[in-house]
């Protein structure tokens, strides 16, 4: 009887936040339709590595598993990308795993994104209310103004457009793509905007808006399409008018 077909995966393993990282090779069986995370699965049941030795199985993160959470971002043969949405049928073999390399490794392919989540709340990407008590529908945003937002609010906080950006990395304070595309989304929101200066102004400080090179990468690689460059456009001309109006005292 042939042998049954399998999938060689090179994994980029590191034990713990301080230690070396490492290669290690593992071979998997191969079904129709599998991707990255059902791999893993696999090498999870049965931690074996490509030369029949017994190894701790591969740490990685993953939830929803239809490309909308953004947990189970990793770097798959030299691209940032989702693993739920890596289809093994569409992917150059040996298949390349390995963790993205902007954030912090924790273990294996898990690494802590808190520079994302930190940036988040530097631009205070969400819609202040007070909760204690209804207030009553708020104001109805505009269609030709909604259609847009929508876009924008595909965001998962993957970290793939963080990866992908020449201009973040552990030498720069730069917020990255993600949270400049939520300032545009929130200041556009009919409540959001009565913090609109005060967003603009934290743009406006070391690793704001000017931190950006325009390479445009962030666009190629957001899994959502989310239109990033647009969105960094919009805020280096709003930027740009609070500052003037500064200027003017208006």
């Amino acid at each position: 009887m042939a042998d049954k077909k399998t999938v060689k995966f090179i994994v980029t393993r590191q034990d713990s936040p301080d230690s070396a990282p490492y290669t290690e090779e593992f071979e998997v069986p191969y079904r129709p339709n599998m991707n990255v995370i059902s791999a893993l699965m696999e090498v999870q049941r049965n931690p074996v590595n490509a030369g029949g030795t017994k190894t701790t199985p591969v740490c990685w993160e993953s939830n929803c598993l239809e490309e909308v959470c953004g947990a189970c971002s990793m770097v798959i043969n030299g691209k940032p990308r989702q693993a739920c949405s890596a289809l093994i049928d569409k992917l150059e073999q040996p298949v390349r795993v390995a963790p993205m390399t902007t954030f912090p490794v924790v273990r294996d392919l898990v690494i802590n994104r808190e520079r994302m989540f930190s940036a988040l709340k530097r631009v205070k990407a969400w819609i202040p209310i007070d909760g204690t008590y209804d207030l009553g529908p708020g104001p109805r945003m505009a269609e030709s103004k909604r259609q847009w937002a929508y876009e924008l609010s595909k965001c998962m906080t993957c970290g793939v457009c963080l990866e992908s950006c020449p201009n973040v990395n552990d030498k720069t304070t730069f917020i990255g793509p993600a949270a400049i595309s939520q300032v545009r989304l929130f200041n556009a929101h009919p409540t959001g905007e009565m913090n609109a200066e005060e967003r603009l102004e934290t743009l406006m400080e070391d690793g704001g808006i000017e931190g950006c090179g325009n390479s445009q990468n962030c666009v190629r690689s957001c899994p959502k399409g989310i239109p990033l460059t647009t969105s960094i456009a919009a805020m280096n001309r709003d930027t740009t008018k609070h500052l003037f109006k500064k200027w003017l005292g208006v």
